[in-house]
């Protein structure tokens, strides 16, 4: 049975400044750079008994299968320019500063991962010439170290995630540039990049839909990943922004077993889950929340969901009936949406709002990842 907590500390009152359209500015100016497919599924929509679903699609974000890349190239320029003392005004891009380390510094990168986040980190340290190490936990599939590999970043494995993390941080002590999408104290400036990296997904979004409409056209609720919480609390610093009259309901779901943020807002502190994580959502399989994203799910999430593998996986099978490629971790936010649209949720439904006239927002966070696993899921074996 899916765990739902309904978030007493969050208030219509609670506003947060405006993020920053810099971070879309700076990735328009990446290779390849295209706004990601703001899908509409009228199917999914009537099947779940509300009037819009859409669902913004990342499986393709700069030929990579996840939205990951966004927070890496952002977060790991912000940093380069802080570390080598560079003017904002003097560069314009990634390659600026790729060409000025390789002429004169001698830099390594490294961080943690469960797959999508190692591999954007990767990327960006190829553009820059630089090299990269990746820690990930025990039991990751050959696929993901390969693609990560597959990005000349050195891959060492073991652990939980928690346990690759301080691996990380170990070759952040040693002088490598850590750069991680969680947060903890001493430890701060980069996830928060990181999260402002996100934002760009959320600008297209809205731009987009007020291309479509004429006017700003806000969905009524958000349905939203929550790993360590960066991607969330991205959301947040979007949609309750003090410009915006309304706020759209924000949903975060989580895996059951791997709920870290859904314990830790109950618990009205951050809590380290026991153990190792080993949901089918391997992207959100995370111990402790950022603590650089707690404080804003804390007053900013409206309601906590847990789900448990099998909604991800009926969520997958129905995607992929609309011609939408999902991974796991990326069908998770339909998987919320299931859930709380089942027969056993009724009075959960009514009181978030979430009927018939309701829009709501999805994003797919990742393609395929492992490819064996998907075709298990979708019954191709």
């Amino acid at each position: 049975m899916a765990k739902i907590f309904f978030n007493a500390q969050c208030s219509k009152e609670f506003k947060m400044e405006s993020p920053s359209r810099f971070p879309l500015d700076f990735h328009r100016r990446l290779p390849g750079y295209q706004p990601t497919p703001l899908l509409s599924l009228p199917q999914v929509a009537k099947q779940v008994g509300v009037d819009q679903v859409l669902l913004k699609n990342e499986a393709g974000r700069f030929g990579l299968p996840a939205f990951k890349i966004l927070g890496a190239s952002w977060a790991v320029f912000q940093a380069l320019r802080e570390r080598l003392e560079l003017a904002v005004q003097d560069l314009v891009s990634l390659e600026d500063i790729g060409r000025f380390v390789g002429a004169k510094h001698s830099l390594r990168i490294s961080c943690a991962t469960d797959g999508n986040h190692g591999r954007a980190v990767a990327r960006v340290a190829r553009i820059l010439g630089i090299p990269a190490r990746v820690h990930v936990p025990a039991g990751t599939t050959e696929q993901r170290m390969e693609a990560i590999e597959l990005e000349r970043a050195v891959v060492v494995m073991g652990g939980t995630y928690d346990e690759s993390l301080k691996r990380a941080a170990n070759d952040g002590a040693s002088g490598a540039l850590l750069i991680q999408d969680t947060g903890w104290d001493g430890y701060e400036k980069i996830p928060k990049w990181t999260v402002e990296g996100y934002s760009t997904m959320f600008w297209e979004v809205e731009d987009e839909l007020e291309r479509r409409v004429g006017v700003k056209h806000i969905p009524t609720h958000v349905f939203v990943q929550i790993g360590v919480g960066s991607l969330a609390a991205a959301s947040v610093r979007h949609f309750r922004r003090k410009e915006l009259f309304e706020h759209p309901v924000l949903i975060g779901v989580e895996p059951e077993g791997s709920d870290c943020v859904l314990e830790s807002v109950k618990a009205g502190r951050i809590v380290q889950l026991p153990g190792a994580q080993h949901s089918i959502m391997a992207g959100l399989n995370c111990g402790t929340p950022s603590s650089v994203s707690f404080p804003e799910l804390q007053k900013g999430i409206d309601c906590f969901l847990a789900v448990d593998d099998e909604r991800a996986k009926e969520a997958v099978r129905l995607l992929a009936e609309v011609n939408v490629v999902s991974g796991e971790t990326g069908a998770a936010g339909l998987a919320g949406l299931i859930e709380l649209c089942s027969q056993a949720h009724i009075d959960s439904r009514e009181a978030l709002d979430l009927d018939r006239d309701s829009r709501v927002l999805l994003i797919s966070t990742e393609g395929i990842t492992d490819q064996e696993v998907y075709d298990e899921i979708i019954g191709k074996k």
